[in-house]
């Protein structure tokens, strides 16, 4: 096969285009000497390297570059739209004939259909950080370096064998039995020997092997941080998307972006950028106000679209935030009534979930259909999206003040620096951005207060939890209890708590791996890292541990004794019954159990239940079927049904939704932390 003669010219050409396009949004918001340089340098290199491998349409484009940029470099003035729109027509241009150079020879010809805009690329995981890649190819070099001192020490190894030898031999009996003869300063001479040699052995290979473990675990943690890709690789496309679309429909809009130093795989970074550009467009095109309208009510004239990268536990969120006039919620509802998503009173029912029957898809309030809008389309891709990572959507409103949508997908891995802690013999790390301080603690300084445990900090009382208590341990002794330090941690909506710990172990940057599905861990744990000897390491979900102290807090209150809320489990087979009747027990639920549907049915109409768990596949009536009974009884409408079954299809879970389930979950990809989740949200205890 010959060899592919672009193979190195497409790695520089979409390094140096990547930083083309972030450029020239830069010189955007203001020109300096030091971006122009940059990109007038960029725009030569790309220039030769495209001459070199005979691609003159290429070259001729980042020589238009050049030409563009050349009188910005002395003069300092202020860059235009026009010239900026030029600019990124260009690097277009660049992108599209790169695409073509990846067109397999028996494809069409990428002229017949041209690339517009390289904003729809997904991250290219084959980047990798120089920085990275040097520290790796560094700590390589340092092991064969120690890998030499360890054959000096070997060497020692062997003198010290030459030395024993030696004098095993003179104390050998001679065969009369006596040894031979030698004096005592002969022999007080080699034992000195024989002791300096393993001292000095022992010196040069622990040390050697000491030097050689760590370079190890940091080249295997660099090697680990090169699979993951910055979460900022997406956004200058997203910025692009924003920049293009707002003009297009009368509008202005800045974006900003926070979180990009988020460490994730490539792979999910490339899936959920498609849903991205989707909301950013959809808040420009829906949310953000005509400059007029704007003026009209009091707000700057410049609409915001932000996006947000953040960690929740083992989770990653995707926010796209406007400050836009929110979603019409009537608007809505009427869409959804001429659809016959809505029953007949429903597009007056205040009870009715609108924003739900919105991210389901297929609706749209725009009056025409635009490039940006008009189909309905543009939520599905984002729904599809969690689908297929796993993940959910959830959106939040206010008229007037802007709207907020938010994509949560699970990780694989992840990359985040931590406080390394130790409580009771546990290794923990906790994300370093959440913590705001760590506290050594005095006798006194835990408060008992009506609200339960607190430390004071920055003059408010915080409630405090030991670690040991938080998972579930028991404590070991006035030494162990975490109670010597604390680390104060911000969890979600600024909540603030103390976590007592037994000392603290430094920072460090850690991968993050998912815990095994099957796993029966407490909420505050977010996955786990390997330590310094390859054993997993706790890794703690800030949200959790907050809300853990808060709530253990409230729990030390005198209060009455609510009432546990009573689920009906209804399946044929025993093993599903009794493991989900055991997880729910020990979540404090009461459980009766039913072995088919005609006697869940039975059951429901004897009794008041808080909510029914229903298997799909069963003899006689099966779940779509209890459910849709249930929908339609007046006393039993009300409560709510999750479905739980092999069946994963999506056929299966629009039949179980439009039946009327709370919930779906597959079994194969079962996970009782987000069951007991579900269940805590639908009954509210």
């Amino acid at each position: 096969m010959a060899r592919d003669p672009y193979e190195y010219f497409r790695i520089e050409a979409r390094e140096i285009l990547d930083g083309l396009g972030r450029g020239v949004l830069e010189l955007e918001k203001g020109a300096t000497p030091e971006v122009t340089a940059r990109l007038l340098r960029l725009a030569h290199t790309l220039k030769g390297a495209a001459r070199v491998v005979r691609q003159p349409r290429i070259a001729e484009h980042a020589h238009a570059i050049e030409e563009a940029l050349a009188p910005l470099r002395d003069s300092g003035e202020a860059v235009g739209r026009d010239l900026v729109d030029r600019l990124l027509a260009l690097t277009d241009a660049i992108a599209a004939g790169l695409a073509a150079l990846d067109a397999p020879p028996a494809a069409p010809s990428a002229s017949s259909h041209p690339k517009t805009s390289s904003v729809d690329e997904p991250p290219r995981p084959a980047r990798v950080d120089a920085a990275e890649l040097d520290a790796l190819l560094d700590g390589m070099t340092e092991v064969g370096v120690q890998l030499h001192v360890l054959r000096r020490g070997a060497d020692a190894v062997q003198q010290v064998r030459r030395v024993t030898e030696t004098l095993v031999e003179h104390l050998a009996l001679r065969p009369g039995g006596e040894s031979a003869p030698m004096s005592p300063a002969k022999l007080r001479a080699l034992a000195d020997e024989l002791r300096g040699l393993v001292a000095g052995a022992e010196r040069q290979l622990s040390g050697a092997v000491e030097h050689t473990d760590r370079e190890l675990r940091e080249a295997r943690d660099a090697a680990e941080r090169l699979r993951l890709v910055p979460a900022s690789v997406l956004f200058t496309p997203l910025e692009r998307v924003a920049r293009d679309t707002a003009p297009s429909l009368g509008k202005e809009a800045v974006f900003v972006a926070h979180g990009g130093d988020t460490r994730l795989e490539a792979s999910v970074l490339g899936v959920v950028q498609g849903a991205l550009i989707q909301l950013v467009r959809n808040a420009i095109a829906h949310g953000i106000e005509t400059t007029a309208d704007r003026s009209r009510v009091g707000k700057p004239l410049e609409g915001r679209v932000e996006i947000a990268v953040t960690r929740r536990g083992n989770r990653v969120a995707f926010s796209c935030r406007d400050d836009g006039r929110g979603i019409d919620l009537d608007a809505v509802r009427g869409a959804a009534a001429r659809r016959g998503l809505l029953p007949e009173d429903g597009a007056r029912r205040a009870g009715v979930d609108v924003l739900g029957l919105l991210l389901k898809g297929g609706l749209t309030t725009a009056a025409a259909v635009t490039q940006a809008a008009g189909r309905g389309i543009g939520l599905d891709v984002v729904r599809e999206v969690a689908a297929r990572l796993g993940g959910e959507v959830t959106a939040e409103t206010e008229a007037g003040r802007g709207t907020v949508v938010t994509l949560v997908v699970p990780l694989s891995l992840s990359a985040l620096d931590a406080l390394l802690v130790e409580s009771d013999g546990v290794s923990a790390a906790i994300p370093l951005s959440a913590v705001r301080q760590a506290i050594r603690l005095i006798p006194g300084d835990i408060a008992r207060t009506p609200e339960g445990e607190s430390v004071v900090h920055e003059g408010k009382m915080i409630p405090f939890v030991p670690l040991w208590r938080s998972l579930g341990q028991k404590a070991r002794g006035a030494q162990a209890d975490g109670r010597r330090s604390a680390v104060v941690i911000e969890g979600s909506n600024g909540v603030c708590a103390a976590v007592g710990i037994g000392r603290l172990r430094g920072i460090a940057n850690i991968v993050v791996r998912p815990l095994p599905g099957m796993t029966p861990v407490v909420s505050i744990v977010a996955g786990a890292a390997l330590d310094a000897d390859g054993k997993p390491r706790l890794v703690l979900d800030p949200a959790g541990l907050a809300s853990d102290a808060l709530g253990r807090a409230r729990l030390d209150q005198p209060q009455e004794a609510e009432a546990p809320a009573v689920v009906l489990v209804i399946d044929d087979s025993l093993t599903t019954r009794m493991m989900e009747r055991s997880i729910l027990e020990s979540a404090g639920y009461e459980v009766e159990l039913a072995t088919s549907a005609e006697e869940g049915m039975a059951k429901a109409r004897a009794r008041r239940y808080d909510l029914f768990l229903v298997d799909v596949e069963m003899p006689g009536m099966d779940g779509f079927t209890f459910v849709e009974r249930t929908r339609a009884e007046p006393g039993l409408r009300d409560v709510p049904a999750i479905l739980v079954t092999s069946r994963g299809a999506p056929e299966d879970r629009r039949r179980g939704m439009e039946a009327g389930a709370s919930g779906y979950i597959v079994k194969g990809d079962f996970d009782q932390n987000a069951l007991l989740a579900t269940i805590h949200r639908l009954v509210g205890r």
